[in-house]
C-alpha cells in the first residue's frame, strides 16, 4: 500500500487581504499549511472569518505543518493569530515582503543566465512558489 505525501499549500483571501490593508499589516497575507491528503478552498472556508479562501499552488512535502511554518519564519513574517482577534486563532497566516520575491525571483533569472522583462511584475503565483520553496529549505 502507497503512503501518501502530504501536500503543502499557499492560500490567499481578497477579504483577507482588504482586512490586512485597514488595521495595517499590508495586502499581502498569505496562507501557508499542510494537509494530511488535497486540500480544497471548501477545507479553507471560514479560516481567520473569511469565506473566499482561493488556492495559489500546492506541492507535496514531508515535512509537518509546525516544521513548515518555522522555516518559513525565518524569512517572512508571521501574524501572530492572538494579537489580532478577527484572525481567531488562524496560524500559518504570513505578511509577505513583495521587494523579498522580487529580489528572489531576479536573483533565480540571473543565476539561470536571462534577462529579466521589461514589464516584470511579481503576481501571487509568484508569492506562492516563494513561500513553498523558503518552507522547504
Amino acid at each position: 500500500m502507497e503512503s501518501i505525501m502530504p501536500i503543502i499549500y499557499v492560500a490567499t483571501s481578497k477579504a483577507n487581504q482588504e482586512w490586512g490593508a485597514d488595521v495595517g499589516l499590508g495586502k499581502n497575507l498569505y496562507k501557508l499549511g499542510v494537509s494530511a491528503d488535497s486540500v480544497t478552498e471548501q477545507d479553507l472556508a471560514g479560516l481567520a472569518g473569511q469565506s473566499d479562501w482561493k488556492i495559489l499552488k500546492t506541492d507535496e512535502t514531508e515535512l509537518s505543518e509546525d516544521e513548515a511554518l518555522e522555516r518559513l519564519a525565518r524569512k517572512e513574517k508571521p501574524v501572530d493569530p492572538n494579537y489580532y482577534p478577527k484572525l481567531r486563532g488562524a496560524k500559518g497566516l504570513f505578511k509577505v515582503a513583495i521587494n523579498s520575491v522580487e529580489n528572489s525571483m531576479l536573483v533565480a533569472l540571473a543565476l539561470d543566465g536571462k534577462e529579466p522583462p521589461k514589464n516584470f511584475k511579481v503576481k501571487p503565483v509568484d508569492i506562492a512558489k516563494y513561500l513553498i520553496s523558503n518552507a522547504l529549505r
